[in-house]
């Protein structure tokens, strides 16, 4: 049995479907497990059902939101390069905020948000941010709650919008999303090479 998807250490112990629930979220992938499925289960049967979107769904409601900003930061350097001098600033403050997240660096965040050019994409990772704590941003905003799928649908549109990006390596680049998203999802970092999710069980083979 693969092993892909165990030693999710920072996803919550709640069934996979009271997460979609919460953050008003539905898989587009039916499948045949009771309600009470972990994460663990469900990314297993919908990657074994190659439902690969549907794996970056669920991954992207059940990271925790400043793990889950930092996948969608990795998902943004995909497009403005590792390296890149010149940084929008949606993608700067918002991994600012993910080292540090200060008050000052999430109203960094927000202010990019606001202000982000109309054809920045890297506006998802600012959103995630802002939206981390549950609520609107700061200020008299913060007294009225985010959307309840605020953080997770900028993190899986940042991933999509990588994934087009990147079209002319769909699936391989594909499977480096949601290999980054397990290792974030088991205490990494993310920085990550495609099919470095399934080592563990080649690892344990070799033992």
């Amino acid at each position: 049995m693969s092993k892909r998807f165990e030693n999710l250490k920072k996803v919550p112990p709640e069934p996979a479907a009271k997460l979609l629930a919460t953050a008003n979220t539905k898989l587009q992938t039916k499948l045949a497990l009771p309600a009470s499925a972990s994460v663990t289960a469900v990314l297993g049967a919908l990657d074994g059902q190659g439902a690969k979107i549907d794996v970056l769904r669920m991954l992207s409601v059940a990271l925790p939101p400043r793990e889950a900003t930092w996948w969608a930061c990795l998902a943004a350097r995909d497009i403005v390069g590792a390296d890149a001098k010149q940084v929008p600033p949606p993608l700067a403050t918002a991994e600012r905020w993910v080292f540090k997240p200060t008050t000052e660096n999430r109203a960094a965040a927000s202010d990019a948000f606001h202000h982000a050019e109309q054809d920045d994409d890297t506006v998802y990772c600012a959103m995630a941010a802002l939206y981390a704590d549950g609520t609107l941003g700061l200020g008299d905003t913060a007294n009225y709650p985010a959307p309840p799928n605020g953080v997770s649908a900028a993190v899986f549109a940042m991933n999509l919008i990588a994934l087009r990006a990147n079209a002319e390596r769909m699936a391989l680049f594909l499977e480096l999303l949601i290999d980054r998203g397990v290792d974030i999802a088991r205490g990494g970092n993310g920085r990550v090479e495609a099919g470095s999710a399934s080592k563990p069980e080649t690892a344990e083979a070799k033992g």
